[in-house]
């Protein structure tokens, strides 16, 4: 009851149809006052009414509209209506339990419990609802649909580490800083949101993971927090439907004098630890671990390859390892090179850059 809407006669907000619209706020100082009204309306018909039958049965309607101030104004709404109940029997009866008038009352009481504890559960349900909608519209940042609902079901705890191999794909726009310097802000900024919506639909089209936003690139993981068999292959294929989504994207923005937008993708292969990290105020879902810098390593040395994808021989073992073999010959010998912080060569495969969407076509990358 996020709003309430009252029709007050022909009077009002042209805009409503001649009716009073009422914001949360009036409706969470005007529903108390409602109830308690009519709380002591019952009271006096209860107290005073010759009639025999469970009148204060009527408090059900007061309780009905104390759910609108949550669980303690259900509480608080219960309290009272049991004081006035007794408090009735006592003005009309004394202390005198004789015929159908104490009957009549514990109705009363036993009315007022039940739909207390309904209440209470039907607000324990909603509180509930709104949580799990808050929860899965944050996962859906960083998830895709398929994965958000499996962790919805099975209430994933993310606080606790996880340590388990994964495939880590960097991609990052190239010449990102002199493409843009010649555009205005606000076209800088609806690029970018183009340009990460679209990496966004690779990785979830092939069942990985959001870890963060790179400014004008993204981390994405295969793997986490839920397995697959096929993590690395998926990865790969990623990585492929990317090229080919970019030159899609070119193709179809492309104006006299402006310059393709190129990126590069860099992914390994290796164990990692996701779990939450941060402050109490700001907590982040990542992964860790040094397959991650690897990875971020081998993505930044595709410029000093002119490779459009880099990957690991520990990725291509992977590929092997899940019977994607031809996927893993796309991928060329670049021999071992020693990256940026590493004091060990690491052996690298690459992809050269498509030329047109075509040869993707041609190379077996899926169509979206």
């Amino acid at each position: 009851m996020n709003s309430l809407l009252f029709s007050l006669g022909a009077c009002g907000d042209p805009r409503s149809g001649g009716r009073w619209l009422l914001s949360p706020m009036h409706g969470f100082f005007l529903l108390p006052f409602v109830a308690g009204t009519l709380g002591i309306g019952i009271f006096i018909f209860d107290t005073v009414c010759p009639l025999q039958f469970a009148i204060a049965v009527l408090y059900v309607v007061v309780l009905m509209a104390a759910t609108y101030s949550q669980r303690r104004g259900v509480l608080i709404a219960a309290a009272a209506c049991v004081v006035l109940t007794v408090l009735s029997y006592l003005l009309a009866h004394g202390f005198k339990f004789e015929g159908t008038a104490p009957l009549r009352s514990v109705m009363s009481l036993t009315a007022i419990g039940i739909t207390t504890f309904l209440a209470l559960k039907n607000l324990s349900a909603n509180e509930h609802l709104r949580e799990t909608e808050r929860e899965r519209a944050n996962l859906a940042r960083f998830f895709s649909p398929q994965l958000v609902d499996q962790l919805v079901e099975i209430d994933t705890p993310f606080s606790v580490a996880r340590y388990q191999p994964a495939a880590v794909l960097f991609v990052d726009m190239i010449g990102f800083t002199a493409y843009c310097s010649r555009m205005k802000p606000d076209a800088v900024l609806a690029m970018v949101r183009d340009l990460l919506a679209l990496l966004s639909a690779s990785v979830f089209s092939h069942h990985g993971t959001i870890d963060k936003f790179l400014g004008d690139g993204l981390m994405a993981v295969f793997g986490p927090p839920i397995p697959s068999p096929l993590d690395a292959t998926n990865a790969a294929l990623c990585a492929l439907d990317i090229l080919q989504s970019i030159d899609r994207w070119n193709e179809r923005r492309h104006r006299p004098g402006d310059a393709a937008i190129r990126v590069a993708v860099g992914i390994h292969y290796g164990d990692v630890v996701q779990g939450d990290i941060g402050s109490d105020e700001r907590l982040e879902l990542t992964v860790v671990g040094d397959t991650v810098n690897i990875a971020s390593r081998v993505e930044g040395y595709c410029r000093t390859l002119d490779a459009a994808v880099l990957v690991t021989d520990a990725f291509v073992d992977s590929l092997h390892a899940e019977g994607s073999d031809n996927l893993a010959e796309r991928f060329a010998d670049q021999g071992h090179h020693i990256l940026r912080g590493r004091a060990e060569p690491i052996h690298l495969y690459g992809m050269r850059r498509f030329a047109s969407p075509k040869i993707a076509y041609a190379l077996g990358v899926p169509d979206r």
